[in-house]
């Protein structure tokens, strides 16, 4: 009987591994960026995305220095801005965090982070007289002491501050001191800055805003939600807020 000849495998790896290791690549390298990235804008991750064909509901395969309406973004790879100021901002957060835990604690003080930066949160009941701009300094001394601690360090050395001055929605007495919550908003936050200034941060740093009852964190029907939304916001900006 004749041996049948067997037949030898193809040399090299399957044709499907090609793919298959691009895959992985992909991914891998998909992971790196929203790992090492701490904070993201939008239109950036949004930008990141659209190179991927299929991820999501975006579609097409882009190149991120494509022509149209990549382009138009202004951001190709090499543009994509570096994850050191993200890093700083989640330093300034932890340690934020750390600085004001009592003030945490007893929900006198918030830390938290949006698109804008940093925002530490200042319970306004809990640091100002009612209805007025006048800051209790045996309460808040403390506090604007950490505040301005946290500002002047090394970390926070080139950064710019806004504070913010927010009411809940029932209407001032227009016979009294404050004329509008808009007032009475701006005056706290000018206040703040004041006593900021006093414990040597440079005011060049700092800007202020009052928004009345116009940027709200919980509903204003309830007494609690209307507490939760007088405060004292100052943020440390991220550089697309600055």
């Amino acid at each position: 009987m004749r041996q049948k000849k067997r037949r030898c495998p193809p040399e090299g790896l399957a044709t499907w591994f090609a793919t298959f290791s691009d895959m992985v690549t992909l991914l891998l390298v998909f992971f790196v960026i929203m790992f090492s990235t701490a904070i993201i804008d939008g239109a950036e991750i949004r930008l990141i995305l659209s190179a991927f064909h299929g991820v999501g509901a975006l579609r097409g395969g882009n190149t991120l220095d494509a022509e149209g309406r990549l382009a138009a973004l202004g951001n190709n790879v090499m543009a994509l801005p570096s994850p050191r100021p993200g890093r700083a901002l989640d330093r300034a957060r932890r340690q934020a965090v750390s600085v004001f835990q009592p003030e945490i604690r007893s929900r006198t003080v918030r830390v938290t982070e949006d698109e804008r930066g940093v925002v530490i949160s200042l319970a306004a009941d809990a640091f100002f007289r009612t209805a007025s701009a006048e800051l209790n300094i045996e309460e808040a001394r403390r506090t604007i002491q950490n505040l301005s601690s946290l500002m002047r360090s090394d970390e926070m050395r080139g950064r710019k501050f806004r504070i913010e001055g927010h009411t809940d929605s029932i209407p001032t007495d227009p016979a009294g001191e404050w004329r509008t919550n808009w007032d009475l908003s701006a005056a706290r936050a000018l206040t703040v800055l004041y006593f900021l200034k006093d414990f040597n941060v440079d005011d060049r740093s700092m800007q202020i805003a009052g928004f009345a009852c116009t940027v709200p964190m919980a509903t204003n029907d309830t007494a609690e939600g209307r507490a939760y939304n007088r405060r004292v916001d100052i943020i440390i900006l991220s550089d697309a807020h600055l």
